[in-house]
């Protein structure tokens, strides 16, 4: 069985130049992931708890966009959207699967902040590096009950009538929208999973963000921005670490290196 993904077949006249924009989107995540990736493993400076959450979730960048973009790439120049059941179902778990471990990695992280700004004398203690790495497992061993999960509930559907699916990408919603029969249980199921893996990190992100910031008023001004400096990681991770004076400073070592 085959499904017709309809993507951006609505403007036909300009799907090569999305395609060209969605290239340069991908690669452009990929490269600068990778960098972070690379060299927060290979400089000495940044092996600290901080970035060694920013390695994980550079790779779930690119494990996320690598799941939906290049699909569409291809649907993009060939001009086709069909793909296969067992494909749908696989890119579906997996968008599901490496977002929700980003949510939780995010929380982990806003964890790490508020430890590290509202408890520093212990922080060494309570993150320890043995503590990093059984955060980061429980946040991927989370997903595999959840790719489990949704990949049952996709291979107990029957299908009938249309096969398109109006969507650039194998998403749930869409495709229960195809199923024969209520799927009243199907989507409940798929709201719970965004609850537990979406609105609970969210939520305490918010309260360790509430509690920091708390904290960081309680401080003299040029304390508060050095703080400051501490916890935007947690907002905007790779952007932060690609403007971080400790990466930049890494990135030229390894381009000095790698130009000798």
């Amino acid at each position: 069985m085959e499904f017709i993904l309809l993507g951006f077949s609505d403007i036909p006249n300009f799907q090569r130049i999305l395609w060209g924009i969605f290239f340069i989107f991908y690669l452009t995540i990929v490269m600068c992931n990778s960098v972070i990736v690379l060299i927060t493993r290979i400089d000495p400076t940044l092996q600290t708890t901080m970035y060694f959450f920013l390695n994980h979730f550079s790779i779930l960048e690119i494990c996320y966009v690598t799941v939906t973009i290049p699909r569409m790439l291809t649907d993009l120049l060939n001009q086709k959207g069909h793909v296969s059941f067992i494909a749908c179902a696989a890119q579906m778990c997996l968008v599901l699967l490496f977002g929700g471990l980003e949510c939780l990695l995010l929380a982990v992280m806003a964890y790490d902040r508020y430890v590290a700004i509202c408890n520093p004398l212990r922080y060494g203690l309570i993150m320890s590096p043995q503590v990093c790495v059984q955060l980061v497992t429980a946040s991927w061993v989370s997903g595999v009950p959840v790719v489990i999960g949704q990949t049952w509930q996709v291979s107990s559907l029957l299908f009938c009538g249309s096969s398109a699916i109006n969507h650039f990408f194998c998403d749930l919603p869409p495709v229960f929208k195809l199923a024969c029969g209520d799927t009243f249980v199907n989507e409940i199921a798929v709201y719970v999973v965004a609850v537990v893996f979406i609105m609970v990190p969210f939520l305490l992100i918010g309260v360790s963000c509430g509690n920091i910031i708390s904290n960081i008023l309680k401080l003299p001004n040029q304390i508060n921005l050095k703080k400051l400096g501490i916890w935007i990681p947690t907002l905007n991770p790779i952007i932060f670490t690609l403007r971080n004076k400790d990466t930049t400073v890494a990135l030229r070592k390894l381009l000095s290196k790698l130009s000798t």
